[in-house]
Order: structure tokens, then C-alpha cells, then sequence
């Protein structure tokens, strides 16, 4: 317990037979009290299974340690989400979520854990990418795939301060979890940028916790050419649910109108101005006078809309909101 707070860790693990007694070690040995630890075995094809339950009869002398087994690989977000649903069984009032592999750094604990307990955040993740000193460890190309995400994130979640949203070290009060419908949320990879638009559905404010980054002997195996275009379906998908659900099912803002004038006037604008441009200097056909005119009023006035759209967006962003009661700069702590 971390003052007066039942604290659980969720650890989902995949084929991390190297790792994952010395992720289990640092949590069992760090300072802050953790109450339980629900390792969750994605269906790993190594010995990760082995070796967790071994590291279970050794070293947890306490009981702390609950093993978690799928019977088929159903992905990382499906691994959180088993082991968020035993912690709400056990009524752990924070959960934090520390991959096997490793990289997140137990030390950060009470940082992630504090803002929750004095009701400054609903739910913080880790951010390695605000500090140039932080990202010592992190490849260019690497950096430039999360500053990508961040851009892509920030418009489909809402959470316009946030960085760095494929950090999985996480943690999310009791409260915040009993209004998730965790069924409900994605799977696999892509399972944290979709989290994130279904908490700013419920108004959720989320505190970036700067931190370096930390990879060791392991390293990442994204594909970030196939992921950035797989999660960015996902997003797009998500920006106009979140839209729907929040501007336009549970209250309305003027935001929604502007969203969609903006996004039906500026492809309008394009195609005009392309088929202006094609008439006169390709095929040389005669071009009205006024598409030109009603291209640039379309491009304008629809550019316009959706910035106008996004600037409402961040005066709605509940984090935002949150900084009168806390003071400016609170999405980073």
C-alpha cells in the first residue's frame, strides 16, 4: 500500500524469456509498496511461461505475484486489459501497466503514482520524447515514427499536450477504470492511441510524466512503416467517433459543424484547383473564370473551419481545463 492506496501492476508479457525475471525483480524490490503484480502471459511461445512461474515459487515469498494465462496470443492490449479486470476484481485502487521487457524503469513509480492519489490526473504514461537528454537512447528513426504518432494522436484524441502516446507505462485510478468499457477497446498494437480517445470521451485528465528512455538489451521490434499505417485507420476512425460521441451524443459544441464544413470544403477546394490547373496547362481547354475564384474561396474558408475546429478541440481538452485549479504546464510533471 502507497499511502493509504492499494497499488496493482499489470506486466503483459510475450516471449520475453530474457527479460522478465529481472522486470519481476525490480518491481518486487523498488521502494514503492506494490500490493499485487498480475503478470499476464500473452500465449508465449518461448520459455516466458517457465520462467515467470518459476520466479513465482522462488522470489515471491509474499504471494504478490498473480499469473495471468491466455490461452491463445490475443495481443498487448488484450494482455492490459485481463489483467485491468483482475485488479478491478481485487479492488486495487491505482493500477500501473510495466512491460516485461524491461524498459520501464520502477524507480518512476511514486512520479507516475502521486498525481492520482492528490486528484491531479485520471491517468498518467510516461513521456521520454519532451527532453533531448531523455531520447539519448532512442534512434532517429524511431524518435521521428513517435513524433509522427504524437501529431496523429493529439488530433484523434484530443489530448492536444500529451507526447509520446506509444509509452506503455502507465497508471489509471479505480474510478477512471469502472467507467472504461474495456471490452471495447482495441487489441493489439495501437491499444494505447485508442485508449486515449475513449478517455477523452469521459473527460479524463492525463498528466505526461517526463522520463528517460530506457531499452537495455531489448529492442523494439515495430515495423513503424506498417504500424503508422495500420494505427493511422485507427485513429481516423477513432477522431470521428470521438466527435459523434462527445460534440454531437453527449452535448453539442459548434466545434462538430465546423469539423465537417471544414473537411467536406478543403478536398472540394483540391479537386477544383486540380482540375483548374489541368484544364488550363495540360489538356489547354477552356476554363470558366469563376472555378479559380470558387477553388480559393473552397480551400480558404474550408482550411479555416478545421482550424477553427481544432482551436475549440484544445479549449476542450480536459487536461487543459484542469490547469486552473493546478497552475500552467500541468500535462507535464
Amino acid at each position: 500500500m502507497y499511502k493509504n492506496n492499494i497499488i496493482g501492476v499489470v506486466v503483459p508479457a510475450y516471449n520475453e524469456e530474457k527479460l522478465i525475471e529481472e522486470t519481476l525483480r525490480g518491481i518486487l524490490n523498488c521502494k514503492t509498496e506494490i500490493d499485487k503484480i498480475y503478470v499476464v502471459d500473452d500465449k508465449s511461445t518461448d520459455k516466458t511461461s517457465e520462467k515467470i512461474k518459476k520466479f513465482k515459487e522462488e522470489k515471491d515469498k509474499s504471494n504478490k505475484i498473480c499469473i495471468i494465462s491466455h490461452e491463445r496470443n490475443c495481443g498487448v492490449g488484450a494482455a492490459i486489459i485481463s489483467g485491468y479486470k483482475h485488479a478491478l476484481k481485487d479492488r486495487m485502487d491505482i493500477v500501473v501497466v510495466m512491460a516485461g521487457d524491461h524498459q520501464m524503469d520502477p524507480s518512476q513509480l511514486p512520479r507516475m503514482i502521486e498525481p492520482l492519489i492528490t486528484g491531479r490526473a485520471d491517468y498518467t504514461k510516461g513521456n521520454r520524447l519532451l527532453c533531448r537528454e531523455y531520447r539519448k537512447g532512442m534512434s532517429r528513426w524511431r524518435f521521428f515514427g513517435n513524433s509522427l504518432l504524437t501529431l496523429l494522436t493529439k488530433i484523434a484524441s484530443g489530448y492536444w499536450q500529451i507526447m509520446d502516446p506509444q509509452n506503455g507505462y502507465t497508471t489509471i485510478s479505480r474510478n477512471l477504470l469502472e467507467r472504461l468499457n474495456l471490452d471495447d477497446i482495441y487489441k493489439r498494437y495501437g491499444y494505447c492511441n485508442d485508449l486515449l480517445v475513449k478517455l477523452n470521451t469521459l473527460n479524463a485528465v492525463v498528466l505526461d510524466i517526463s522520463m528517460p528512455a530506457r531499452y537495455g538489451r531489448e529492442r523494439s521490434g515495430i515495423n513503424y512503416v506498417t504500424y503508422i499505417h495500420k494505427v493511422s485507420y485507427l485513429l481516423l476512425k477513432d477522431f470521428f467517433l470521438r466527435l459523434m460521441m462527445k460534440y454531437g451524443v453527449l452535448s453539442f459544441h459548434p466545434l462538430l459543424g465546423f469539423y465537417i464544413f471544414g473537411i467536406i470544403m478543403t478536398p472540394a477546394g483540391l479537386i477544383l484547383a486540380f482540375d483548374v490547373f489541368y484544364g488550363k496547362f495540360i489538356s489547354h481547354a477552356p476554363v470558366s473564370q469563376n472555378f479559380p475564384l470558387l477553388a480559393a474561396f473552397l480551400l480558404i474558408i474550408g482550411i479555416q473551419f478545421i482550424l477553427f475546429a481544432m482551436l475549440f478541440d484544445m479549449e476542450m481538452d480536459p487536461s487543459r481545463k484542469k490547469e486552473a485549479t493546478f497552475g500552467k504546464n500541468n500535462n507535464v510533471f
